[in-house]
Formats: C-alpha cells, structure tokens, sequence
C-alpha cells in the first residue's frame, strides 16, 4: 500500500465508491478503506428495486461488487482495514489504519450508519426475511399484506404512511401514549383507514419459522401480551452514524450525523462527508451516490487551491 495519495475515501459503500469512480476518473490518485466488504448496508439487500438502470432490480451485494469494479477501471485502489485513528485538521491529513498510516490531501467520509435494532432473538437472521429498516426500500414486497411498524418518531410515522398506500394494514407499536413524530403526520396517520396504533407497547417477542409470521407485544402498563399476525415488521427506532472517529474534529448535529449540505463540505477544508453519514433529507443508495459525485468535484477544487 502506497503512503501518500490526491484522496483517500474511508467506506466503501455506494457515496465511497461513486466518489472513487469520479476522483479516479478525474486523474486523482484515490484510495478506498473498508473494513469489512464493499457495499455497506446496500450489501446486505438481496433485492434492490429502486436504484436507476436495472428494471428487474439487483442485489445489493452485486451492485456492490459492480460499483467497486467501475472504481478500480480507473485506477482506485481499495485497502481492506479498520481505520483507527483520524487527523483531519493536519495537511496533509493522516489516517491510520490497521495496516498502518497513510496520507491524502482530501478526506471524503464515507462511513455510514447503521439503524437501531430491537435486540429480539432472530433479529438479524430475519432480516430480508420478514424484517425491514426502510420502508421506501423494502415496502413494495409487502403489497396487500399485513405489516407493523415499531417506533413513534418522524421516520416511523413517514414509513407507516407510505406502507399504508400499500398493505393491507398497517400496525404502529410504540412504546408511549403519543407519537413524537411532527404534528404535520397526525392529520394523515388519523385519516388513513387501514393504520391501527398500538400505544404503551413493545414488541417483547418475533413470531417465525423459516420467515416472520407474527409479533408478541407487551403492554408496558399493564404486563399484558398477545400476539399479533403480520408478513413484515418495519423498525424505525433510530439510527446510529459511525462518526466517533470525527468526533471533536467535525461539527456533528444532536443525533450525531456529520454537518454537511449538499456541497458535502464539512467544517474542516478538504474533509467531505457522503451518504448516510451526512445530516441529509433521504439517506437511500442513489443520494449516496450522487453524494459522492457532489464530494469528488470539491475534492478536486480543494486540491487546485493547494497548488496556488
């Protein structure tokens, strides 16, 4: 591994690996970090049906594959390891990894975030199986069914609607008396036939056999549990950026995403932020993508101001 490029990309997901295509292309020397495989969150959706140019979808971890390649046509390198330590503010920037310590002049973010789980057991294996985190995303597969959503936040609310002009109903289970969604989702959560609440609940146990056929909720007042039969169950309880290694360099908002508009510029010149990581309306793969066409053109800028 060289010791000194133009840009180095830490995450090799959809904005990681657009923004490599684009720096690469533009005659950057690039590099991208991933810890673990290509694709980020996108790698783990086995059916992928609204990103742009595949009219049967894709899977995710194909695409993934794809994206990586498309990369490295032009000359992106990609190092698998873990980055440990950030020094944004110096220039060049240092990032050190587990295979040791590299140098770029541009830093473009690509780390992600990971949405919240419930801690059930059979959680994870149900994933794709019956158990969703994007309901824009995964809620086609439900048409005409019987679906829940956990959470009474914004995001909760939003995919509970959405789901509404698609299953046949729609249960909402949260853990207090009201929601905590904005007021601007009352009118139309109250209006839609087909949306049931279950208030001062939590889901306490997943129903499955080989996929999802039910949920046990418990009544947090009370004790009480029953069962309730659905094909899907939508948590929106939240989402957890991976920016502990910005922390004290990047300004990072209460929820701790990194402060970047559509310029994807950060507080610190020459430190881009893409994708999910990013304070942004719609964290899916396409503005992920485009966010990392957006961060290789001010990468570049950046890069010209250093040659003045």
């Amino acid at each position: 591994m060289d010791k000194k490029y133009d840009v180095i990309v830490v995450g090799g997901g959809p904005g990681g690996y657009s923004a490599a295509l684009y720096c690469a292309r533009a005659g950057l020397k690039t590099l991208v970090i991933e810890k673990l495989s290509p694709g980020g969150q996108m790698a783990t959706t086995s059916q992928l049906d609204n990103y742009p140019g595949f009219d049967e979808g894709i899977d995710g971890f194909v695409l993934a594959g794809k994206m990586q390649k498309g990369a490295e046509r032009f000359g992106a390198a990609t190092e698998y390891a873990e980055v440990t330590a950030l020094d944004l503010k110096s220039q060049p920037k240092r990032v050190k990894t587990t295979n040791g310590e590299i140098e770029a002049n541009a830093v473009i973010l690509a780390t992600g975030a990971s949405p919240k789980e419930l801690g059930l057991e059979g959680e994870t294996q149900l994933r794709g199986k019956g158990i969703s985190y994007c309901a824009t995303c995964d809620g086609m597969f439900f048409k005409g069914k019987t679906v829940a959503v956990a959470g009474g936040g914004d995001t909760a609310a939003a995919d509970a609607l959405t789901l509404s002009k698609l299953c046949k109903k729609v249960y909402i289970i949260h853990r207090r008396d009201k929601l905590r969604a904005s007021k601007s989702y009352y009118e139309p959560l109250e209006k839609a036939e087909n949306i049931e609440f279950i208030w001062n609940a939590q889901i306490s146990r997943l129903l499955y056999d080989d996929k999802l056929t039910g949920l046990t909720v418990t009544n947090k007042i009370t004790g009480e549990s029953f069962d309730i039969a659905c094909d899907g169950l939508f948590i929106a309880i939240g989402r957890i950026p991976d920016t502990a290694l910005a922390a004290g360099q990047l300004d990072l908002d209460p929820n701790g995403y990194i402060i970047a508009d559509e310029t994807t510029k950060t507080n610190v010149p020459g430190t881009f932020a893409v994708g999910d990581v990013r304070t942004k309306p719609l964290r899916q793969v396409v503005t992920a993508a485009a966010d990392g066409a957006l961060a290789s053109v001010f990468a570049e800028e950046f890069l010209m101001t250093l040659e003045d």
